[in-house]
């Protein structure tokens, strides 16, 4: 093989921005493969890498395939607008493989090539029962050979390697992201980064008791680097605050005034960065501070918009999210958790926003308290 063609599907339906989200898409494919390939095009209708000589294809195909925007890739060879040739090609492609049927799906995006779609079709199907003694089955075949005729090349290949769709990181608003050392927000993040947003990380912890936290966030940063090329991580301390709950808060609605206060924190770098949403790894009724009544109360605490793309999911299903991104292992290593000591034997599961402000309101100095966490904060950057 010498080169990959790389197909999206969502971006085919910009109109007249198509050319933007195209060339964001190119961009990142550049930067994620980097010298793995020789150079990357645009403004085919789909981006194209030309490999190196020597490429592995094992690790190219494990980074594209988790690429937002690519719907698919194959491995193709690449031949001139010549039927001879394709035909050349194509037998030599199929004569490496072991099948005893198969089907040819051409398409043919250059109409002015001397031979349509179904022309080509049956030239190649004829020419491969002769030479390789192969039988056509157009139901269910054990191979297919896939031809595209481009207008300058043609492209031939018999796999297609799913991709996870969607648009390319870049192309959307940056938002900030609530990081926690769990399996959900890590995949709540990628998700975002699916829709096409650069995602800013805040982790919030005490670090009297979580000192060998960080070290698993940072791990969960650096894979989901790969997925958006570059990362900024805050790592907030929280023991302060923390104390002033403890003293002020009952038990039962420790817990949601706890996130308040971490949402507060948020939006506060989310000012800084000039960031206009955030997003958590909530789902309904997964814990108690996530029933609609408490998610009413929390979310009320912040002045961007609150996205939970998770938030009608199973836990079966973000697990499986976890493992193809390739946070989970990360993800469940033990480690101190910040907030289980404040979690009370009996919380509130249907607490009162009225209420949840009139105690909140009892605590003093909270805007200082927030201000001094974030002072205390570190940046780092990932790339």
């Amino acid at each position: 093989m010498d080169c990959i063609v790389v197909h999206y599907s969502e971006i085919g339906t910009k109109g007249r921005n198509k050319s933007f989200f195209e060339k964001q898409l190119s961009e990142n494919i550049k930067k994620t493969l980097g010298n793995k390939v020789k150079k990357v095009y645009k403004g085919y209708s789909y981006v194209l890498c030309e490999l190196n000589k020597e490429y592995n294809e094992t690790e190219i195909t494990l980074i594209l395939s988790k690429v937002p925007g690519v719907a698919y890739f194959s491995y193709c060879i690449r031949t001139k607008l010549d039927i001879e040739e394709i035909k050349r090609v194509s037998i030599e492609m199929l004569g490496k493989e072991k099948f005893s049927s198969f089907k040819v799906s051409c398409k043919r995006s250059d109409k002015r090539f001397e031979k349509n779609s179904k022309e080509i079709n049956e030239i190649l199907g004829e020419f491969i029962c002769e030479n390789l003694k192969k039988n056509v089955n157009l139901k269910n075949p054990d191979i297919e050979l896939f031809v595209n005729v481009c207008n300058k090349d043609v492209f031939i290949y018999t796999k297609k390697i799913k991709g996870v769709g969607g648009l390319p990181v870049g192309s959307s608003a940056r938002i900030i992201c609530s990081l926690s050392g769990g399996i959900d927000s890590p995949v709540a993040s990628f998700l975002m980064m699916k829709r096409g947003c650069e995602v800013v990380f805040v982790h919030i912890y005490n670090k009297t008791i979580q000192q060998g936290v960080l070290s698993k966030i940072d791990n969960l940063v650096k894979t989901l680097t790969k997925i958006q090329i570059k990362s900024k991580l805050y790592t907030v301390p929280f023991e302060d605050i923390q104390k002033e709950l403890i003293k002020t808060v009952n038990s039962e609605c420790r817990m949601i005034i706890y996130r308040r206060f971490m949402i507060k924190i948020i939006n506060e770098i989310a000012k800084k960065e000039k960031i206009k949403a955030m997003v958590t790894g909530d789902s309904v009724g997964q814990v108690a501070s996530q029933t609609i009544e408490n998610l009413r109360c929390i979310y009320d605490a912040s002045e961007i918009p609150v996205l939970a793309p998770l938030i009608g999911t199973n836990k079966e299903e973000v697990i499986d999210l976890a493992k193809k991104i390739g946070t989970y292992e990360d993800s469940i290593q033990p480690y101190p958790d910040c907030c289980s000591f404040m979690i009370a034997k009996s919380p509130e599961t249907k607490a009162r926003l009225e209420t949840i402000k009139r105690i909140e309101d009892k605590i003093k100095n909270k805007e200082e308290l927030i201000e001094k966490s974030i002072l205390k904060s570190e940046i780092k950057e990932f790339c």
